[in-house]
């Protein structure tokens, strides 16, 4: 099966299933790139019974390929990635993204999020 970002945002069904399934996103950051912000990027997944197989994002402008597959960790340009050990919150940083629905309902909720996640001493 194939799931792509833009179909769903034109107003296509899509209902994901057991079956092996692409779920691809041409222009992730649609919004960025009519905008010329340079944070692009072309996403992939693959899914079998609901389940993430594995990842890529290309990100365009940066030339970076992050990849990621279950149980076989994530990499980029081929060099693995790893969390940091830092575990104190107050030397976090947060970053979000609003989205871009307007319907008063889902701004309502976003803004409640937000106020949450800013009262967390985060450090930036």
């Amino acid at each position: 099966s194939f799931i792509g970002e833009e179909s769903v945002a034109a107003g296509e069904g899509s209902i994901l299933t057991d079956n092996p399934t692409w779920i691809i996103d041409p222009i992730d950051g649609t919004t960025n790139f009519v905008h010329r912000f340079p944070f692009v990027a072309v996403s992939i997944g693959f899914v079998v019974n609901k389940k993430i197989e594995f990842g890529i994002v290309y990100s365009c402008v940066e030339d970076k390929m992050y990849t990621a597959r279950k149980g076989k960790g994530a990499f980029c340009n081929g060099q693995k990635l790893q969390v940091s050990g830092q575990q104190d919150i107050t030397k976090s940083l947060l970053v979000t993204e609003l989205g871009s629905n307007r319907d008063p309902e889902t701004i309502k909720i976003i803004l409640s999020n937000m106020e949450r996640l800013l009262s967390i001493p985060i450090h930036g």
